[in-house]
């Protein structure tokens, strides 16, 4: 196959992720997505600093209520605004976040993968639990044994 062809082909893990995705304002989901090739970009402050700052700041009334910045990914509990699109949501936090760190590392490209996972929270969940579950990740990956000494994580229940 010629580079062209390949270009053009299906990529059925990116379309599975998008099936039977629902925008719901009011709704909570639980994201993830992944940097690019799973490079540890955010293992250190500098880089992490100016993603961090924007994981605070609401985007189109959708804001995350709790999220934890891992080295090669991020995990959020998002709350989606009133008319917002949960891709459109997910767009500008990646691209903001992007700009912000390519400016402060002096780098070009792509930061994120494409895509992004998500779970819509059931009326059955514990909100604070999934919360808890989502910054405890750096625990479950030893990086750390307290919450509190990992730097790059909030929750709105602080």
């Amino acid at each position: 196959m010629n580079p062209e062809e390949d270009f053009a082909l299906p990529r059925p893990g990116y379309t599975a992720l998008r099936k039977g995705r629902v925008s719901t304002t009011g709704q909570v989901y639980l994201v993830t997505t992944v940097v690019a090739g799973r490079a540890p970009i955010f293992a250190n402050g500098l880089s992490a600093a100016p993603a961090c700052r924007l994981f605070h700041r609401p985007v189109e009334d959708s804001r995350f209520l709790a999220w934890v910045l891992m080295p090669d990914h991020f995990h959020g509990v998002l709350e989606l605004g009133e008319g917002a699109s949960l891709p459109q949501v997910m767009r500008l936090y990646k691209g903001r976040t992007a700009v912000a760190v390519n400016r402060e590392m002096g780098r070009r490209g792509s930061l994120w993968q494409d895509g992004f996972h998500d779970h819509a929270l059931r009326k059955e969940e514990d909100l604070e639990q999934v919360a808890r579950y989502v910054v405890e990740n750096p625990i479950r990956a030893g990086m750390v044994d307290r919450v509190s000494d990992y730097p790059f994580w909030n929750a709105e229940w602080l």
